[in-house]
């Protein structure tokens, strides 16, 4: 058995229109795609896209209001919970015409004047709420913790505090989403990381650290983090969310390079 990649559109081809760049996607090799907000985009129009590159979607996050421009965003603001529930239905709405097989819930960072406590149940709240919502349309919900050195003040910074929140919500239809990158700029040990959330890993993400390029533009060990993923089990898709270093030429070389290597697909095979 072997792990699928996919591309993540919003960082990679990112010169392109999108429809150039599921084309693009697919020529390079990748198994499908990923695309973190796609809402400037009718829901009908991006699915032609995708349809035409013959390239499934794989993960879209529920919108996340002002998270990306500095802002504590939606999910952990007790006083943006109708917000949030908009920004729901927008995903669901998204979801059930594009069929992504999975959605982020980005926790956001923890608003000024609100206690950490109170910011938490807000955000388990809302993940409840939304591990319902996906189920009932045959979509899995994911849940990502990311580093405080990128983004101060991020309510979920450590694969413990991730799983926490997982046990917290206790919903079937709530998975971690594994971020290899962020989880090595807060200084974790990747197969630590894994080894801790093994059979709650619903989708795992890539880039190299501590830059966040393609791999071989930093020292996360990949050899070292997919046998571990390989040892707990682990067989969804790995995604590449990296921002390139390199021009455009030379940023996929480590595709080729892994490709020939078997370094995801025969390390991912049944030991």
């Amino acid at each position: 058995m072997s792990w699928p990649l996919a591309a993540n559109l919003s960082m990679l081809f990112a010169d392109l229109p999108m429809a150039e760049r599921c084309h693009a996607a697919a020529e390079a090799g990748f198994d499908g795609v990923e695309i973190q907000f796609p809402y400037d985009i009718p829901a009908a129009t991006l699915q032609n896209h995708l349809a035409a590159a013959g390239m499934p979607l794989v993960l879209i996050n529920v919108p996340a209001g002002d998270l990306m421009t500095g802002g504590p965003g939606l999910a952990g603001v007790p006083s943006r919970e109708a917000a949030f529930d908009e920004a729901l239905q927008q995903a669901v709405e998204y979801a059930l015409v594009l069929r992504p097989e999975k959605v982020n819930v980005l926790p956001g960072r923890l608003a000024e004047g609100v206690d950490r406590e109170a910011a938490l149940d807000t955000l388990a709240r809302n993940l409840g709420k939304a591990a319902k919502a996906f189920a009932d349309i045959n979509v899995c919900l994911v849940c990502e913790a990311i580093n405080r050195h990128d983004m101060p003040g991020f309510l979920l910074g450590s694969s413990e505090e991730l799983l926490a929140m997982i046990e917290r919500v206790d919903h079937p239809n709530l998975s971690a989403q594994l971020d290899l990158y962020h989880l090595a700029r807060m200084g974790e040990s990747i197969p630590a990381s894994v080894a801790l959330l093994a059979g709650r890993i619903g989708h795992v993400q890539f880039a190299d650290a501590p830059g966040r390029g393609e791999p071989g533009t930093g020292n996360l060990d990949f050899h070292e983090a997919f046998g571990a993923l390989n040892e707990h089990g682990y067989r969804g898709w790995l995604a590449a969310e990296y921002k390139p270093a390199l021009p455009p030429e030379q940023s996929l070389q480590w595709l080729a390079q892994w490709t020939a290597a078997g370094t995801f697909r025969l390390q991912a095979r049944s030991v």
